[in-house]
């Protein structure tokens, strides 16, 4: 058995490469991130690397490579899942969950009903809101745009309003675009730039409010004393947004940054702008931070999704068949 490991800018680049060298009866045997060579590695960026496999005999001309020798192959699922891009850890427990005679004829419809089972603890329950929803992150991750699909989907699906408040007193043009939504949608609304005016607002709000605070982390001093007043508060549950793309080193790096926000769930943004989801999701499942809602477009409130099992299990199914059809 011949080995030979493939890196490249993408899943899809990397298995591209696997089957122009080693055909289509290449077995990918793992998938991992890496730090890119040269300059952009010195920067941060992430290359994947993909471990593959062909029967074929080495070269009678210079002897066998430590990477040449026979490796034990995992089975077919498990290469197909890994090939889709599914880190090994996922896909060992849902090959573990199929029966072996199962697996090598195993439909979409079953796989989505193993996975669903698996990432059924990473999605948040289906809950009322709080008294207080809270939203902190990354400045772009669309912080400001989530609550506004929030308030618009309760007002057109339930008939109620939702108060909007904006927290964050760095980006005036943030304030005036969460303004314009509530205008829009008929909501509530009122700025806090200080530590006492959200006390206040707070104090004085007659429904659920939704949270917008600053791009900024959670140990600078004005957004710790925004902290500060909503944890002396009842009824507090802070989501922590996220942009589907984002990598697991930056993952585990925002979530370390923003454990003093104490955190309940997870808001994944941008789907539709993102190559893999996969990365944050393996960080997420490390954590077991709950995803409460899901994003995948602009629009306003069409583009919000409520976080399932099954609609979990059905990004992971749609990103393998985008993968696997680079290598078919």
């Amino acid at each position: 058995m011949y080995l030979k490991r493939f890196r490249r800018p993408t899943v899809a680049e990397a298995l591209a490469a696997v089957k122009s060298e080693l055909g289509p009866e290449a077995l990918v045997l793992s998938t991992e991130l890496v730090t890119a060579a040269g300059w952009r590695g010195v920067v941060g960026a992430r290359d994947v690397q993909i471990t593959a496999a062909v029967d074929r005999q080495v070269s009678d001309r210079r002897p066998p490579l430590p990477s040449d020798r026979p490796a034990a192959v995992d089975d077919p699922l498990v290469v197909r899942l890994l090939a889709g891009g599914v880190d090994r850890m996922l896909a060992e427990a849902v090959v573990a969950a199929i029966p072996s005679g199962e697996r090598r004829l195993v439909s979409d419809r079953r796989l989505r009903e193993v996975l669903a089972t698996i990432l059924s603890g990473l999605a948040a329950a289906d809950d009322a809101f709080a008294r207080i929803e809270v939203f902190v992150g990354p400045p772009g991750v669309g912080k400001t745009t989530t609550i506004a699909k929030l308030a618009a989907r309760e007002r057109a699906g339930n008939g109620r309003t939702v108060g909007m408040v904006a927290a964050d007193g760095f980006r005036a043009g943030a304030v005036e675009q969460l303004r314009v939504y509530a205008t829009i949608i008929g909501a509530p609304f009122a700025v806090a730039r200080t530590p006492g005016e959200l006390d206040k607002v707070l104090a004085r709000g007659r429904q659920p409010m939704l949270v917008d605070t600053a791009g900024r982390s959670p140990n600078d001093r004005p957004v710790a004393d925004v902290l500060h007043v909503l944890g002396r508060r009842r009824g507090i549950r802070t989501h922590l947004v996220m942009a589907a793309d984002t990598s697991a080193a930056s993952a585990r790096r925002i979530l370390d940054t923003y454990e003093a926000a104490r955190p309940e769930r997870l808001v994944v943004t941008k789907l539709d702008e993102a190559d893999s989801m996969m990365p944050l999701l393996a960080v997420v499942r490390e954590r077991g931070l709950p995803i409460s809602f899901v994003t995948n477009g602009q629009r306003v409130p069409d583009d919000l999704a409520r976080a399932t099992p099954q609609l979990l299990a059905s990004a992971v199914l749609r990103e393998m068949a985008s993968s696997l059809e680079a290598l078919s």
